[in-house]
């Protein structure tokens, strides 16, 4: 502790500690959040994300969570750091996806943290998490539309906290524009709770070797990050290769929309330029250019394949050129509630096909490749007695349904999981049922819906629901027309399917399209059958389906 008092730089050793104190401070404040949140999309799906900056809005460290929250929030932090100056007790709050935001549902929550004896922030810490409802033309926040004013309150950064005192002007608007306040209010205190927590860990590392000796570490860890992720990038072949998948539609009508990557590598960085992409959608499936960049660093981060920290020095070995105004980088006001759900999925087909170009047969099939996005509100009777006004009687509920993994060269992919971008849980059978006036008539397995291969892919799911009252139903699903391909021979996995049965006796069951906002009576029973993913290698005499 004496030597870096003096300003010497961490060795290889202590950067490994200070690794994992920076991503502890991180992780517990998820652990913050996860207990102190109301909503059982916080609680039980962990649908939220954390993570430590330094003062120039450099990623320092992240917790395990969601990789399309943490790839694209340092956008976001640097939009905070517009407000600037700072004091001790700021919070500010932001959603606005062409300001650092993904989609409007994700609040993010950026705090300036001051070490001892420092008169400016030396660290930020930042939360995102889903909001059940922001507003917006369905409930849940996520409707077909096509503007990004139609998708809920849009917020820029502003000042939620001020000094430790809340701004109670900001918080009103915010909830007047929501259709269940009551669960926003409580999910905002825990991202609060979730900032009182990363700053307080913050000043105890700080106060064991000092602060200057905190923000050396950081940045050493960054430096060594970097150094690390090019000699990996060194050994992959060096060249250029070309991939194109395609979304299934924007919603509207109008599809198949084309994403095409050009991947190069070579000198220790990766450039994935998507020229040749389709234009900016008009339905809502357009991913801001925070979110293209978060899947192309989650696929190299899969690539290398070694355990490489994720921070600042990591981003700066991949370049991303994406064209302006186009489904990779839209320009405002497009809608883009979807493009954080499924576009960026479809981006981490894209680059990882084109990955798997430059290693053949080494990187695994597609994966169901779509989050299977399932929101449903109105109103719910069971609180009428103790309401005390009509808001308090909503409900909105939204959860991801997982589906199967791509089968790669060492093996079937795996069955019934989130892949890729999510890293959320389902939400359990017993806490949906008491929070929400839903009933879950089924959930099993979709056997046989992976893909064929030497290596089979993971199956998908089958979920039924029953609405117990009539309600607002979103569904924004992919894989409905083009399935998850196969990779080194395999087959595709099964597509993705939504049904519907009204109520009553002989009413017939209807299938419905990938995307769509329906009102349903009271008693129908809605079933989301999730694709399966893709199969490796070409089935042999001696192939079995696992």
């Amino acid at each position: 502790m004496t030597a870096r008092r003096r300003g010497r730089a961490p060795d290889p050793v202590e950067l490994a500690l200070f690794r994992g104190l920076f991503a502890a401070c991180a992780e517990e404040m998820g652990a913050t959040l996860m207990r102190a949140a109301h909503s059982p999309n916080i609680t039980e799906r962990l649908d939220h994300s954390c993570a430590v900056f330094d003062a120039g809005a450099r990623l320092v460290a992240q917790a395990a969570h969601i990789p399309v929250h943490l790839g694209s929030m340092p956008r976001a932090v640097e939009a905070a750091l517009a407000l600037a100056p700072f004091r001790p007790g700021d919070a500010v709050l932001l959603n606005d996806p062409y300001a650092g935001g993904t989609h409007l549902p994700d609040l993010t929550l950026v705090s300036p943290v001051f070490l001892a004896g420092r008169t400016r922030p030396t660290f930020f810490v930042a939360s995102r998490a889903h909001h059940a409802d922001v507003g917006g033309a369905a409930p849940g926040s996520l409707p077909l539309a096509r503007e990004v004013y139609e998708e809920g309150l849009r917020i820029p950064p502003v000042f939620l906290r001020r000094a430790g005192r809340d701004d109670p002007g900001v918080l009103s608007l915010l909830l007047a524009n929501v259709r269940t306040p009551h669960e926003r209010r409580a999910d905002l205190a825990a991202q609060l709770g979730a900032q009182v927590t990363g700053t307080r860990r913050l000043a105890d590392l700080a106060a064991r070797g000092g602060a200057g000796a905190l923000e050396r570490a950081a940045a050493a860890l960054m430096d060594a990050t970097e150094r690390h992720a090019r000699a990996l990038l060194a050994k992959l072949p060096r060249g250029t290769w070309r991939f194109e998948d395609a979304l299934d539609d924007d919603g509207l009508g109008n599809g198949p929309l084309a994403i095409h990557v050009t991947l190069t590598l070579g000198d220790g960085r990766v450039i994935a330029d998507f020229r040749g992409t389709s234009p900016q959608a008009a339905g809502p499936v357009n991913a801001v250019r925070a979110v293209t960049t978060a899947a192309v660093l989650y696929v190299v981060r899969c690539v290398l394949r070694e355990d490489v920290a994720v921070n600042d020095g990591l981003l700066r070995t991949i370049e991303v050129r994406a064209p302006r105004s186009s489904l990779v980088d839209p320009t405002p006001p497009a809608a883009v509630g979807a493009g954080n759900v499924e576009t960026s999925q479809r981006i981490v087909d894209t680059v990882l096909g084109a990955f798997a170009r430059a290693l053949p047969r080494q990187l695994p099939g597609a994966s169901s490749g779509t989050m299977n996005n399932l929101l449903i509100g109105g109103h719910d009777p069971r609180f009428d007695r103790d309401a005390r006004s009509e808001d308090a009687r909503m409900f909105a509920y939204y959860e991801t349904l997982a589906g199967g993994h791509g089968a790669g060269p060492s093996g079937a992919g795996a069955s019934a999981m989130q892949a890729h971008m999510t890293n959320t849980r389902n939400t359990p059978v017993e806490s949906l049922e008491h929070a929400y006036p839903l009933r879950v008539r089924s959930l099993r397995v979709r056997r046989g819906s992976g893909g064929r291969g030497r290596h089979a892919g993971g199956d998908g799911i089958e979920r039924a629901i029953e609405l117990l009252v009539p309600a607002r139903v979103t569904v924004i699903a992919e894989r409905r027309v083009l399935p998850p391909w196969g990779a080194a021979g395999g087959e595709p996995g099964a597509r993705g399917r939504t049904r519907v049965r009204p109520p009553g006796r002989g009413a017939r069951e209807e299938t419905l399209p990938g995307k769509f906002t329906r009102s349903l009576a009271a008693g129908s029973v809605l079933t989301l059958e999730s694709p399966g993913g893709g199969g490796w290698g070409r089935r042999t005499r001696r192939s079995s389906r696992r």
